[in-house]
């Protein structure tokens, strides 16, 4: 049983999210192509080659989504824009049809009392711009400060909250550094100049939501709680590095204006040029951090090349993932955040959520491992606030089941099952859950 919203104080707000490549159907309403569609063009890169072209139809479906949002008693939709589908080029002339889907879709969460949560960019990359060297170049800072320009004009008076970039890690070390996700790139200094631009465009986009007029802006990361594998000193510091380039380099760059010695030790002869004198622009202020949370990781040391370590198996309960569900990291890093970082600034957690392969049987999707895993880490959240960490809000991930990047449609994170061939929505018993444990909104 998930615990009640008369738990949680008065003006503690829930919400759902999804982000738009996962969902919309990328094939439909003029888009132009992402990097996301040659990433997953290319062999082995993708589970099944599958890609985003249809998703979940939400392109075509976006009422019938709307309304289970709200039918459930949320109080927030997080939800993204997508870059190629509002400018196909990433820059230059803006596709008419793609910016009219994200007003009306903003028009809706407001006729329905939804406070629309704002994503720019979920990692659908504009292909021309993948071409011109993407998170690599420099430039990206600017053009994206563009396109942040774009949606301000057409939507910055309706949006509740925004954040430029989601999870900067995915983009620029999951993609540059491991090769997982587009560009699929494994390269040092692509991945230093990528983690350092990616910090770049939000500090701009941000400066130009503010000199718009927008409130409420923000920054999300997502961030994994490093355990060492076994007690020896090697481990120890295995897991602090791991901590160094997964979590602190992008609240410190944000909050410190500087990034961990342990990643500049092997970043400093790769970084851009200059990279230093950027950190003002960086540092934005902000009115709220987000924080994806997960999992933990347990690391151990091994030998070869910066930066010689390796994940091993733990012992707790996985997801379809392979994750271990640790909630006391999310509670962890709530504390760390606000005692280290960011003070009485309010944070959010804006994804946090389970895969397992869910099927209908009966008309009926029954997940109580969702239940349990939302239950436990709305707990940490609980105690977090009870010990004064100021946690405004609890955003789970996902609204339905999509599609789950280099996975393909294989891992299911939704409180709404989504049958990928016919793509009837059936809301599982964790959206039931949440139904009755939000009750009416207000």
């Amino acid at each position: 049983m998930l615990p009640k919203r008369s738990d949680f104080p008065a003006d503690f707000q829930f919400g759902v999210a999804t982000s738009s490549y996962q969902i919309e159907g990328h094939s439909f309403g003029g888009a132009g192509p992402t990097h996301w569609d040659t990433f997953a063009a290319t062999p082995g890169n993708v589970v099944r080659a599958e890609n985003g072209a249809v998703a979940c139809d939400h392109y075509h479906r976006w009422e019938e989504d709307l309304d289970l949002i709200a039918n459930a008693g949320f109080d927030i939709y997080r939800f993204s824009t997508s870059w190629a589908r509002v400018m196909p080029e990433g820059r230059g002339p803006v596709n008419r049809e793609g910016l009219d889907f994200y007003d009306r879709l903003v028009d809706g969460m407001l006729e329905r009392g939804l406070k629309p949560a704002l994503t720019l960019y979920h990692w659908e990359l504009p292909a021309p711009l993948a071409d011109k060297g993407g998170w690599r170049n420099r430039d990206i800072a600017s053009w994206f400060a563009d396109f942040t320009q774009v949606i301000a004009d057409r939507l910055g008076d309706r949006i509740w909250s925004a954040a430029p970039i989601n999870e900067p890690w995915c983009v620029s070390w999951l993609s540059h550094f491991l090769g997982h996700h587009a560009p699929g790139l494994r390269d040092i200094r692509a991945t230093a100049h990528a983690m350092h631009h990616v910090l770049l465009a939000h500090g701009k986009s941000t400066r130009v939501m503010r000199a718009h007029g927008m409130k409420n802006l923000g920054a999300v990361c997502n961030l994994e709680y490093p355990i060492p594998a076994d007690d020896s000193p090697e481990a120890a510091a295995a897991a602090d590095l791991y901590d160094a380039y997964y979590n602190r380099f992008f609240v410190e760059g944000i909050f410190k204006g500087r990034y961990p010695e342990q990643v500049m030790e092997a970043f400093a002869p790769h970084m851009p040029h200059n990279w230093e004198d950027d950190f003002a622009l960086i540092g934005e202020k902000l009115d709220w951090l987000g924080l994806n949370y997960y999992t933990c990781k347990r690391i151990a040391p091994t030998e070869g090349p910066w930066p010689a370590h390796h994940e091993v198996d733990g012992p707790l309960p996985k997801t379809a993932m392979g994750w271990e569900i640790y909630p006391e990291g999310l509670y962890q890093f709530l504390t760390r955040l606000s005692r280290e970082y960011t003070g009485d600034l309010p944070l959010y957690v804006t994804e946090n959520g389970m895969a397992a392969p869910d099927v209908v049987e009966d008309g009926k999707v029954e997940d109580p491992h969702r239940i349990a895993y939302y239950s436990e880490h709305l707990a940490a959240v609980q105690r977090a606030i009870a010990e004064g960490t100021p946690v405004k809000g609890y955003i789970g991930w996902s609204l339905m089941d999509n599609y789950e990047w280099a996975l393909g449609y294989e891992k299911r994170f939704g409180l709404v099952h989504v049958d990928f061939d016919s793509l009837q929505r059936t809301p599982k018993a964790s959206y039931l859950a949440w139904k009755d444990a939000l009750g009416s909104r207000g």
